[in-house]
């Protein structure tokens, strides 16, 4: 039997479980996958360390990891793979002989799923709303997609700042300017992205006041429960070219589908399974 899970706060509606089961099913896998939520468990943050730590010594053969926890949970590791360690971020561990091994599959997927549903785009400047884990992974794949200048938003300003800094020593530029959530201007940019946890279930509302969404932006969002977040809705009424959580989601599960069994996934199926555990 292999041994999977997720680990975050506010998760008990995600589609993950589904996803994994049902392509582990169709390849003949035993699998289980199981949710691991803090707020539900009334679990600390600092229960973190010893619970995956706990998982690892049960048998797991890895564990995905969200809000809050993809940048906490990196010094619980042994090791990071390159793209975790050039994100600063993780979202799926390998476990193995004993070694927790961090991987991050959300820029790959975030890629992939931007070049097939924003095709051609205006790349000159872009705004990227929220500089924790899955906002690191989206502004190094916005980096690597071509975006000129990237601004980062966070309501943590801080976070902003330290993002930034790390993503232009890696670039070798100042492409990357840090700013806070309520001193924002899209009037330079040509698109927006979300990748705070604004817009899910457990937390409904724009990331960002609607009037600084305009017709000639284009507006991705990386919730994808529920597909049609707030925020979409609000770009697409404007008449924006619009990209939803679901691309991503899809293709940073097969990744860590194969990161954490060993067996290649068929995206393809997976999007199927996606479709129809949505009904």
């Amino acid at each position: 039997m292999i041994r999977s899970g997720l680990i975050g706060r506010s998760i008990l509606s995600s589609k993950s479980p589904w996803l994994h089961e049902q392509e582990a099913r169709a390849q003949g896998l035993a699998l289980t996958y199981e949710l691991f939520d803090f707020t539900d468990r009334h679990l600390d943050d600092d229960a973190l360390d010893g619970f995956v730590k706990d998982r690892a010594r049960e048998g797991f053969a890895g564990l995905n990891i969200t809000y809050p926890f993809k940048q906490r949970v990196i010094p619980v590791l042994d090791d990071l793979s390159r793209n975790a360690a050039m994100v600063g971020a993780v979202n799926t561990i390998a476990m193995r002989d004993g070694r927790l091994i961090g991987h991050n599959t959300d820029m790959e997927g975030f890629r992939d799923s931007f070049a097939a549903g924003l095709p051609d785009v205006a790349m000159n400047r872009a705004l990227l709303l929220g500089a924790g884990g899955a906002g690191a992974a989206v502004a190094s794949a916005l980096l690597l997609l071509g975006v000129k200048c990237l601004d980062v938003a966070d309501a943590d300003f801080g976070r902003a700042e330290a993002l930034a800094a790390r993503l232009n020593a890696l670039v070798g530029s100042d492409r990357v300017r840090a700013f806070d959530l309520k001193d924002l201007s899209t009037d330079m940019v040509d698109g927006i992205v979300n990748a705070t946890p604004m817009g899910m279930i457990a937390q409904p509302g724009l990331p960002i006041a609607p009037d600084l969404i305009h017709a000639r932006h284009w507006v991705a969002d990386i919730v994808y429960f529920p597909v049609e977040t707030e925020l979409l809705r609000t770009a697409r009424a404007k008449g924006c070219a619009t990209l939803d959580g679901t691309g991503m989601v899809i293709a940073q599960a097969a990744l860590a589908f194969e990161i954490i069994t060993g067996h290649a996934a068929d995206q393809q199926r997976m999007r199927r399974s996606f479709a129809s555990g949505q009904s």
